[in-house]
């Protein structure tokens, strides 16, 4: 190979990394949820593009079979590759849990998943106990089995699935009587048990933070996983040089498959700002 050859090559090599490097990052969830951990990406990398799709008429992926989510999965995928995403977050721990592996397998560009903290609660956790607040699909997943064998060993953990808990954010019913009541059910359990720590195992539930806040009082902490996961993407992006390193405007856009007449209301209220929705 001759030195022009080669110069030819590097040269050609930059410019494809460059090209991907200007690509959007492109992010999902069962439903709205995952705009919890979408914002801490925006916050952390604030001129990377960003894609988002709300499978919202799919929610709660809790109740649906693994080879059904991983199904759900792959097409969002395919949608947002087409779309010329460099990455994805799976802003999901039920989908994370079922189908992280498979995708993986499937797709060659970078794939950043969710898990419960339960790590850093172990850890934050004053008197060794501490609950878990997640969907029965992710209480249910290897993955959480394997969390508490690596990190819960020394800790209490007490979980609680909260049925019916996901569709009440996806309405937009933030400070409900009836997701105050739902919580209440919910949370009690964990504080009965003496937890002093509990863990947000959905990315739904941070937008209810403020209502568990009440509920369990200024002496319970509260995990959420959001600002681990925009850190790990950066990570894996500047290890693959393709992070963006420009200033310029950053472009969020979003879709969404819900049926619900406020379905935009709901995603503009989470996001909080006006945004375009567009169908997928």
């Amino acid at each position: 190979m001759t030195a022009q050859t080669m110069t030819h090559d590097m040269n050609n090599s930059l410019i494809k990394l460059n090209l991907l490097v200007n690509k959007p990052i492109g992010v999902f969830d069962s439903g709205i949820g995952g705009i919890s951990v979408l914002q801490h990406i925006h916050a952390l990398l604030p001129h990377e593009q960003l894609l988002y799709v709300a499978d919202s008429k799919y929610a709660p992926y809790g109740n649906k079979t693994p080879a059904e989510i991983q199904s759900r999965c792959f097409e969002i995928a395919d949608f947002l590759i087409a779309k010329g995403a460099k990455a994805l977050v799976v802003a999901c721990n039920t989908a994370t849990a079922a189908a992280i592996d498979a995708m993986r397998a499937r797709y060659t560009l970078p794939i950043i998943g969710m898990e419960p903290a339960v790590k850093p609660a172990a850890e934050a956790s004053r008197n060794g106990v501490i609950g878990v607040l997640a969907t029965v699909g992710t209480l249910k997943s290897a993955q959480f089995a394997g969390l508490l064998e690596s990190y819960g060993r020394n800790v209490k953990v007490v979980t609680q699935g909260c049925v019916g808990l996901v569709e009440c954010i996806e309405r937009g019913e933030l400070n409900s009587k009836n997701t105050a009541d739902l919580l209440k059910q919910y949370c009690q359990p964990l504080l009965d048990e003496g937890a002093d720590t509990i863990v947000l195992g959905c990315t739904h539930y941070p937008f209810v933070k403020p209502l568990i806040e009440r509920i369990v009082g200024k002496n319970v902490a509260l995990i959420d996983t959001g600002a681990a996961v925009a850190k790990h993407l950066q990570k894996r992006l500047l290890e693959l040089d393709l992070l963006l390193g420009s200033k310029q405007p950053t472009e969020v856009k979003f879709w969404t498959n819900s049926e619900a007449a406020n379905a935009r209301q709901v995603i503009v209220q989470l996001w909080g700002a006006d945004v375009d929705v567009h169908a997928f």
